[in-house]
């Protein structure tokens, strides 16, 4: 039974702007006729789930996917909280309890109190997803102080406050899973990501420090680094974003969706996964396969992403 449009597999379906997009890319999943991708295994049952920024986009999306797989998941957003709160309505419709909650990560302080107040609606915490993240392409000359330091103190610096305050409670959980969102930018350079680039690099050798530290006291860390997904915020800051236009680059032939990389975090968080430890899987399309032989690195970048959210842009 189809449920929904795919953004990026064999019709292209474009949306109009980013709260079409939303109800499309997070909501409604189907890969192809007949094949439904909410399935009755629940390999989540019951187990406690913190997604940060998971207002929109790929955290939005696993989350839900937990949701799906039976867990009860706090969503969390910093400024819109549409979007989160959606979220929690489908999540409890699924029969799990959800909440979301608000937190601004350019104060550690919020971000520490985001992690008590999930761990006390949960009774605990089994599984953390360290999501939430800044974009921002500016040339490296043009970047601020306070450009520079918002996005490390959203992307790192709450990532790993949040994960020390999660952390005796997913050691008390015996079965602790965390897992970052780093990104293929930690890999491969693109104009103007000076800053963002640097925290996702950051975001690799960060989880794999902490995996050594943590595997023998019984928590599993692992990260993610998606490539190109389809999520709102391109209709935000890409003129005439299109989906499949931008797929002409990838491999497979198609641009990835969110639960692309929510089915990853699923198997991550899963008994299945037990023997990966210290890992960032690439969830890429074969992106980071191929070689670039072409001079868009000359080419000025015609987006503006952190818009909105990081000062001065």
């Amino acid at each position: 039974m189809a449920i929904g449009k795919t953004l990026a597999h064999a019709d292209h379906a474009v949306y109009k702007n980013e709260t079409e997009a939303l109800d499309a890319i997070s909501v409604r999943y189907v890969t192809s006729q007949g094949d439904e991708l909410m399935n009755n295994s629940k390999r989540m049952q019951d187990k406690r789930v913190l997604v940060t920024g998971s207002g929109t986009g790929i955290g939005r999306g696993v989350a839900l996917e937990f949701a799906r797989e039976g867990a009860h998941v706090v969503f969390h957003y910093a400024h819109s909280a549409q979007g989160a709160l959606q979220g929690v309505d489908e999540a409890r419709a699924l029969g799990v309890r959800a909440a979301a909650f608000q937190a601004d990560f350019r104060d550690v302080e919020q971000a520490r109190s985001l992690a008590r107040q999930a761990i006390e609606f949960l009774g605990g915490l089994d599984i953390l997803v360290n999501n939430a993240g800044i974009t921002m392409n500016k040339p490296f000359e043009q970047v601020t102080v306070e450009q520079f330091d918002t996005l490390y103190h959203v992307n790192i610096r709450a990532m790993f406050f949040v994960t020390q305050t999660c952390l005796p409670a997913l050691l008390e959980s015996r079965q602790g899973v965390v897992i970052n969102m780093s990104s293929l930018h930690a890999y491969e350079g693109m104009l103007e990501h000076s800053v963002y680039a640097g925290t996702k690099g950051a975001i690799v050798s960060f989880t794999r420090q902490l995996a050594i530290e943590l595997a023998p006291k019984g928590v599993r860390v692992n990260a993610i680094a998606p490539g190109a997904i389809v999520v709102e915020n391109h209709y935000k800051v890409m003129r005439d974003f299109d989906p499949a236009k931008f797929a002409d680059s990838i491999p497979a032939g198609f641009m990835g969706e969110p639960r692309d990389i929510a089915r990853v975090a699923i198997f991550l968080a899963s008994p299945d996964a037990r023997y990966i430890v210290g890992q960032t899987l690439v969830v890429d399309g074969g992106t980071m396969s191929w070689m670039p032989f072409s001079d868009g690195f000359r080419q000025p970048l015609d987006a503006c992403f952190g818009l909105g959210y990081v000062p001065g842009v």
